[in-house]
């Protein structure tokens, strides 16, 4: 049996990843073909810096283009559901002991936004609010000790 999880991404955020597949494969791989047949005409490329660089850029580029394709292939793309509990793609607003409340996107790197912290369901953080209810406390292990935190709401995330 195997351990693999799809990764859930929201409807825009899985466009974004369609997008930045599309630029690599197409402008992204012209643009690095070029700065290549650049530094090939400076001269010997046993020495030659820029060729190495282009090369090394030219290796990561095709990775992220296979991590991209795998990622799409296999996501789980819906909104996410209003179930009462915190479920990946659940906002949640959060009460720490000093009552400084934060509000966490529970959710795979890959659906980050601008202004939300992100929780990923396999952080300690993200494992301990999966499942839980409002009033519910959650405690998880972190570098400074345990933290206990209360659940003060928990909505959908919609865009």
């Amino acid at each position: 049996m195997s351990d693999f999880q799809p990764t859930w991404l929201t409807p825009s955020a899985h466009k974004k990843l369609q997008d930045e597949l599309q630029y690599l494969m197409t402008d992204g791989r012209e643009e690095i073909t070029d700065r290549i047949a650049e530094a090939r005409s400076h001269g010997d490329i046993r020495e030659n810096a820029d060729y190495d660089a282009a090369k090394n850029e030219q290796g990561l580029m095709e990775s992220r283009i296979r991590k991209l394709r795998f990622m799409l292939d296999h996501a789980e793309v819906h909104e996410a559901i209003d179930s009462g509990v915190v479920d990946v793609g659940s906002l949640v607003i959060v009460r720490d002991p000093s009552g400084s409340e934060n509000e966490f996107f529970v959710a795979p790197r890959e659906n980050r936004i601008d202004g939300v912290q992100l929780a990923s369901p396999t952080s300690p953080l993200g494992m301990a609010l999966i499942g839980a209810a409002e009033g519910d406390t959650v405690t998880f292990d972190a570098p400074g000790g345990t933290i206990a935190m209360e659940i003060v709401s928990i909505r959908p995330f919609e865009r």
